[in-house]
């Protein structure tokens, strides 16, 4: 392999040569970004479930394409399907995708209806070992895939992997809301370490419902302004009061530099750095001091082989949460110090809600989405600015500004963060 195509540290270098979205602005690239730089909001009133008791009654759901109302899995399968097509249309790959399958997808148990037509199929047992050995032997009399398929997260990327044809184990994956970075992370691992020229990473969430709003609710992580629900997401400011939950999916398509120029396919950007590391501190807060956000983006920015001077736009995780914005502004300070408030930082989830185990990924595509249209998306709903969060924050209206590398963030619960640094193509 000749220098060109390796990295810092003698490494292939990592192209995204496509790229798919869906969130709740619209399904594809070309509709979500007109809906992101115009600073259009996606969260809007439940109408999926009930919500008259609930304290919460927002979301960003994707509900303008057809998916299955009542289970999750199926919701996300299907949204990562869209996505992977609209990927591979852009990369120009057609027929089996052969290459490695990296899939983020949340880790939440069956909806209480499939929980239901579970117990319905289970025997009647008058001792608890009966009833367990004829569960068992149900269960082989009477396999169904459909079934299995609509219950567990784990067979979406089975289903995936039979859909395009990838090679090898499919990997499903989940770091909580860093999971998209994550599994972009495997993916350039597999390429850097010479076991595939290409890799296909996919990261989706359909779990919103009812249930999953009550458990954030319980731990006080989303916002109760409800009226009007796209003002409720309101990041790094004084009155922000939580995150908006949301639904969506992206897919990017993974590639050796030398791979993608042999095969004459367009390089949109570069993978140039991966960083993560773990938070102790609590089982859903992040470290206060900021100590591991702060390693992360460093690590991120080694891996890339550039010092901070070199980013020119932040991609921010920015929640909405007071306790996460706080931190993440500490440790982007700590990080690049007085140069801070002159790098823009925007955060894509005061339009389309924190999509959860999707969010690092969706946050990739429109990273680079940025440096290939020298636009900056907006900060939406930023009236009321948090005088201890000192950030251009790219307030409420879209910027034209070029910029080639771009730092993105994800922090998740459970101390799971992660961060990736993009750069536009080399010349």
């Amino acid at each position: 392999m000749s220098k060109a195509y390796k990295d810092h540290l003698g490494r292939p270098i990592v192209a995204v040569t496509g790229m798919g979205v869906i969130t709740s602005l619209g399904q594809g690239l070309k509709d979500n970004w007109a809906a992101l730089t115009g600073g259009v909001s996606g969260i809007h009133k439940i109408t999926r479930f009930p919500t008259d008791s609930l304290s919460t009654r927002i979301c960003g759901t994707v509900d303008f394409i057809e998916l299955p109302a009542d289970n999750a899995v199926e919701r996300s399968y299907a949204m990562a399907r869209e996505t992977t097509l609209e990927a591979l249309a852009q990369a120009g790959l057609s027929g089996d995708f052969n290459g490695p399958l990296f899939l983020a997808a949340p880790p939440i148990e069956p909806e209480w209806n499939a929980r239901f037509e579970l117990a319905d199929r289970s025997p009647p047992s008058e001792r608890p070992g009966d009833a367990y050995n004829r569960f068992l032997a149900a269960m082989r009399q009477k396999a169904d895939p459909v079934f299995h398929e609509a219950v567990l997260f784990g067979s979406i990327s089975e289903r995936l992997a039979d859909r395009f044809g990838t090679r090898g184990l499919p990997v499903t994956l989940s770091t909580a809301c860093a999971s998209g970075a994550t599994a972009i992370q495997l993916g350039v691992e597999a390429i850097r370490q010479g076991r595939t020229d290409r890799a296909l990473t996919v990261a989706t969430d359909g779990s919103v419902s009812a249930e999953a709003l009550i458990r954030f609710s319980l731990l006080s992580a989303l916002s109760t302004q409800n009226d009007p629900p796209e003002k409720a997401s309101k990041p790094f400011t004084k009155d922000r009061d939580g995150f908006v939950i949301a639904e969506g999916a992206a897919t990017l398509v993974l590639e050796s530099l030398e791979a993608a120029l042999a095969r004459g396919a367009r390089v949109y950007g570069i993978l140039k750095g991966c960083g993560e590391k773990a938070d102790l501190f609590h089982r859903t807060r992040s470290s206060p001091d900021g100590g591991p956000a702060i390693a992360t983006i460093r690590a991120a920015l080694a891996d890339a082989g550039i010092d901070e001077s070199a980013v020119g736009y932040i991609n921010a995780h920015g929640t909405s949460t007071p306790e996460n914005d706080k931190m993440e502004y500490l440790s982007m300070s700590a990080v690049f110090g007085d140069r801070l408030p002159s790098i823009p930082v925007s955060s894509n989830k005061s339009m389309i809600g924190h999509t959860l185990t999707a969010a690092g990924a969706v946050e990739a595509v429109f990273s680079i989405q940025t440096m290939l249209t020298g636009t900056l998306p907006p900060t939406i709903n930023y009236q009321n600015p948090d005088p201890a969060i000192v950030l251009d924050v790219v307030p409420n209206v879209k910027r034209e500004q070029q910029v080639t590398a771009v730092l993105s963030n994800s922090f998740g619960f459970g101390g799971q963060n992660a961060s990736l640094v993009m750069t536009a193509e080399p010349a």
